[in-house]
């Protein structure tokens, strides 16, 4: 295995409410110098949770929600970011409440995901979240997010739709499938 680079200089080169673009100057052990930029998390970040809701061993809860990036609704899972004095477990479980109107009596961390590890500091940690019973709180969403039960083993058909195109989402919810088909 390669010796990771020594980090020559690093330097904050913008900034905006919610992250901030630092730069590297690393060498390499090969005396190879490069300068990398990365998206860091805004400062008071304490990570983000993605929550894989199942409603009965077979039906996860889905939500639809406008997302900035791409302009349109997607499909996926819901997610938030880990406030501060909260576990990865008590994050999932009120953004779960929040978001889908449940919470979940079981809720177990089974992976954490990176987006992009070349360019993102950012890791999200995935929650399976089992036993569900209602329950609603407030979010910070700025209209109703339509809740949209799906079947495990109507994964492909999902992906193939167009109407859930978030890589974390799709790797949560094959991951879910297979562990709980070995349970």
């Amino acid at each position: 295995m390669s010796q990771e680079p020594k980090i020559l200089n690093r330097k904050i080169v913008a900034q905006s409410r919610l992250f901030r673009i630092e730069s590297l100057d690393l060498e390499f052990s090969n005396g190879a110098t490069r300068q990398y930029e990365r998206l860091m998390r805004g400062s008071g970040s304490n990570g983000a949770v993605l929550i894989v809701p199942m409603l009965d061993p077979q039906t996860v809860l889905l939500i639809r929600e406008y997302s900035g990036g791409v302009e349109r609704y997607e499909l996926g899972l819901a997610k938030g970011k880990i406030d501060a004095g909260e576990t990865a477990l008590e994050a999932a479980n009120r953004e779960l409440k929040e978001e889908v109107g449940y919470g979940a009596n079981n809720l177990q961390q089974l992976s954490s995901f990176s987006i992009t590890p070349s360019y993102m500091e950012h890791m999200t940690e995935i929650i399976l979240a089992q036993d569900l019973y209602p329950e609603k709180l407030p979010g910070d969403e700025p209209e109703e997010l339509e809740v949209v039960p799906w079947k495990l083993d109507n994964l492909t058909e999902l992906v193939n739709s167009g109407q859930c195109t978030e890589a974390r989402s799709i790797a949560a919810l094959y991951m879910v499938r297979d562990y709980l088909l070995q349970c």
